[in-house]
């Protein structure tokens, strides 16, 4: 019988449930986890982020739209190849457009930004146990969405598939499912995290650590001040990556994810932890429908 619960994804959760107890032990709860975590000096307006973001969700629609117009009806899985293409090259651009802005923007330039290549091998290895820590928490608010949706909308309710992923098990083409991948592990990782985390909030830290007044933070601990501000811009941010994604069901679980990106980035100053931990998120996602 004990055999029956020794399995990989057990001892993955036992393991990242030890790891999360650990870091609530030697952090308080999580109240002075970020509480010396520098601020990224910046001189970007508050409308900033909107730009890149802008160009991301209309010109990819755009782009779309103009691509099914010109080459009229291809077969079903011709179509999916041709969008995800114009997704992935779409996201080459908002990167491109990202990175100009980051290096008019960040006092640094890249390296203000969190893209510090000396870092990258440092994050890489931190990736998978960070990953590994917030697992449990991924699957409660996946158990929790579907408990919550089972009693509303009945038993047979179930947590729909991203539509990418879909594309993926109802087209067995090869080309269309090695681009799907590359978009889902490469080029959505890389956008998302450049412009959700290294954008949004820095620049919500930045507004929100300067409305604060500096005497009312120096007259607090490190514990009572561990929420303020940085954890709030790490929350408003999550909500936002959340919201960004249609799939309503699939936001509490992104809500958390996020929250582990956030701090991922906050406390290494890197944004090539949170693109690894978000990649690798990714592919194991992919790697479990493909082996369905």
């Amino acid at each position: 019988m004990l055999k029956e619960y020794i399995t990989v994804e057990n001892l993955a959760c036992l393991t990242g449930i030890l790891l999360f107890g650990v870091w609530l032990l030697r952090t308080s709860l999580g109240r002075n986890a970020l509480a010396d975590c520098p601020l990224r000096v910046n001189n970007m307006p508050f409308y900033l982020p909107f730009v890149p973001l802008f160009v991301w969700l209309v010109g990819v629609s755009l782009a779309v739209s103009l691509t099914r117009t010109l080459l009229g009806n291809p077969q079903a899985w011709q179509g999916a190849f041709l969008d995800n293409l114009v997704l992935g090259i779409g996201a080459v651009v908002t990167i491109a457009v990202i990175i100009f802005l980051a290096r008019a923007s960040f006092v640094g330039r890249l390296k203000g930004f969190g893209l510090n290549l000396r870092r990258i091998h440092r994050d890489f290895f931190a990736a998978p146990l960070l990953l590994l820590t917030v697992w449990p928490l991924l699957l409660a608010a996946i158990i929790l969405t579907t408990y919550l949706g089972r009693l509303i909308w009945g038993p047979q309710y179930q947590i729909e598939q991203h539509a990418q992923l879909e594309l993926i098990v109802k087209h067995p083409q090869l080309p269309l499912q090695i681009l799907v991948v590359v978009v889902a592990t490469v080029f959505a990782p890389v956008l998302e995290e450049m412009l959700f985390r290294g954008l949004f909030q820095t620049m919500l830290r930045s507004y929100l650590e300067t409305s604060t007044p500096a005497s009312a933070g120096a007259s607090l601990s490190p514990q009572k001040r561990g929420f303020s501000p940085v954890w709030q811009a790490i929350a408003l941010t999550s909500i936002i990556f959340a919201t960004a994604h249609q799939d309503v069901a699939h936001w509490p679980a992104l809500l958390v994810l996020g929250a582990c990106l956030g701090y991922a980035y906050e406390k290494s100053g890197s944004l090539f932890r949170p693109i690894f931990v978000h990649t690798l998120f990714n592919a194991l996602t992919v790697t479990v429908v493909l082996s369905q």
